[in-house]
């Protein structure tokens, strides 16, 4: 991660984290009074085509501020998030959470990017920390209340991903000293993984931008003591040494980047390097050091063009490059 790659990313975040439109809502109306416009019904994240996308957004730029302070875009940012993050827009954004048709608002996605935001805030000391801390405990809660009702994890490439959930939320949890959190969530990881053996890894799926079988292997790295989660490991991917699955280790194809969907791919591809670098850290394993470069390579130079891609792929770049802590 260079600053010159910093500066760009920051640059590409800048144009869309207050670009209203194009949007997709995630919303639902009950009456007429429920009309959507994207800036009134959430003052902060209506920018991004959608509202995680706008929260992954700030939570980028957040990031860059930390690791390198010097950064010429850095005024910018900062006012940026001084014109954001005060105490009225955020009640807005946690009021809006009040609403009874928006209990499965952004569930898991959302809500876990939200919490990554939170804690890159913590760490960086950053004065909007407190500010942002009512909309955060607020997704605390959620977690809280759905996670011992979700009889069965979400196994999806896409948003409604269970594991992906678990992993940012359990930075949060850390960051935070939450372990109340932390152990619900390593009680559930269990439950819901920890008999799995022989991943066959049947991915990706067309518009997958996440690995089922990655994201579940990084989720139970989080919440399992190293030796524990190495016999896990080894029988949840007893081939990787030969190279098996394949295709978890190839680096996928995108045939059109201006197709939403299909522009998933690259996110895919970077999704991959990011838990390929993590659990070759903790396993040793050169099969997925190797292969985590490969999807690196694929689409680290991708992350700005059409639209599609570009109001969240750096995001993800900066996930590939910095990991999730």
């Amino acid at each position: 991660m260079s600053p010159d790659l910093a500066a760009r990313f920051a640059r590409i975040a800048l144009g869309h984290v207050t670009r209203e439109y194009p949007h997709k809502a995630d919303h639902v109306m009950a009456a007429d009074a429920d009309a959507y416009i994207p800036r009134h019904v959430h003052p902060i994240f209506f920018g991004s085509f959608d509202w995680h996308s706008c929260v992954h957004g700030y939570w980028l730029l957040a990031r860059l501020r930390r690791l390198f302070p010097d950064l010429a875009e850095a005024g910018a940012i900062d006012a940026l998030f001084a014109d954001a993050f005060t105490p009225d827009k955020v009640e807005a954004e946690r009021a809006y959470l009040d609403r009874p048709a928006s209990r499965g608002f952004e569930r898991p996605y959302g809500w876990a990017w939200l919490l990554m935001l939170a804690s890159e805030l913590r760490v960086g000391a950053s004065v909007h920390a407190d500010t942002l801390q009512p909309l955060a405990d607020a997704f605390v809660a959620r977690f809280r209340e759905h996670l011992p009702m979700l009889t069965y994890p979400v196994r999806v490439g896409t948003h409604a991903n269970t594991a992906f959930a678990l992993v940012l939320a359990d930075r949060y949890a850390r960051v935070a000293g939450d372990t109340a959190l932390q152990d619900l969530m390593a009680s559930r990881a269990r439950d819901w993984f920890g008999a799995d053996r022989a991943a066959q890894g049947w991915e990706p799926s067309g518009e997958d931008f996440l690995s089922p079988a990655l994201a579940e292997a990084l989720a139970m790295q989080r919440v399992l003591p190293p030796d524990p989660f190495a016999r896990w490991f080894g029988d949840f991917l007893p081939h990787l040494a030969r190279g098996e699955p394949a295709a978890l280790l190839t680096p996928a194809q995108v045939s059109d980047r201006s197709d939403g969907k299909i522009a998933h791919l690259d996110g895919l591809n970077l999704s991959r390097a990011w838990a390929m670098r993590a659990l070759a850290g903790a396993t040793g394993s050169d099969v997925l050091a190797d292969a985590a470069e490969r999807h690196l390579a694929a689409a680290i130079d991708e992350v700005a063009g059409d639209y599609m891609g570009e109001h969240w792929l750096a995001s993800f770049a900066l996930l590939a490059l910095t990991g999730v802590d």
